[in-house]
């Protein structure tokens, strides 16, 4: 089987690609699959923000991605030098919980134990 790492650079809240790589990796996994890590990047770290708060009847990706990535043992990365240059994390911000801080280094070692690198 094939070991999957996924990239997000895409704005969650102003695409659909944060949707897209969630149903990637569980359609991954439930055909036998296995993702090494889902590294944030650029935009996407946004979804790392714990001070955004959404209307009621948004769903909230950000979260059902960080459950699913617990449940299944997958980490979690986002760039932190991306995050702290768009207010999501700092002095004062935290990432939310489930969500790991690293930085591009550890998303280039990682590239060594995955056979394919999806971008979304």
């Amino acid at each position: 089987m094939t070991c999957f790492g996924l990239l997000l650079t895409s704005d969650s809240f102003a695409s659909q690609s944060l949707a897209s790589a969630l149903l990637f990796a569980k359609t991954a996994v439930n055909h036998g699959h296995s993702i090494d890590h889902i590294f944030l990047y650029q935009d996407a770290v946004y979804s790392a923000a714990n001070h955004i708060d959404l209307p009621a009847d948004e769903p909230d990706l950000s979260a059902e991605l960080a459950q699913f990535c617990q449940q299944q043992n997958i980490p979690l990365l986002f760039c932190v030098t991306a995050a702290e240059k768009r207010g999501v994390t700092g002095s004062n911000l935290s990432a939310r919980p489930g969500y790991i801080a690293a930085g591009l280094a550890e998303f280039a070692m990682r590239q060594a134990n995955i056979d394919k690198l999806v971008q979304f």
